[in-house]
């Protein structure tokens, strides 16, 4: 999957899924725990591994570059989206 410089995902989780992700170009960004308050930082190379019903907001952190990652999740694709936040809270994060 691809995301737009800037992009960022709304506050969602993967249900009873587990998901990995695998950075092939780019920065990314998945901000987590309350408020989105934390959050991993990866670049080209770099494995994340999201665990079950873990709210979390995907961003590319270049308002430049493409992000371009690939992800699998088991035991199905699950995407349950949740209220969206205001970019303001998610630290670091600016919109092109």
């Amino acid at each position: 999957m691809f995301n737009e410089p800037g992009y960022r995902s709304l506050p969602h989780h993967h249900g009873e899924a587990e998901t990995g992700g695998y950075v092939l170009t780019g920065t990314a960004r998945i901000y987590f725990g309350e408020n989105y308050s934390e959050h991993v930082d990866m670049e080209e190379g770099d494995f994340v591994f999201v665990p079950p019903f873990m709210p979390h907001v995907e961003v590319n952190m270049s308002t430049t570059e493409e992000l371009v990652w690939l992800t699998t999740r088991t035991p199905e694709n699950i995407v349950v989206n949740l209220p969206d936040v205001d970019d303001s809270i998610l630290v670091g994060y600016t919109r092109p």
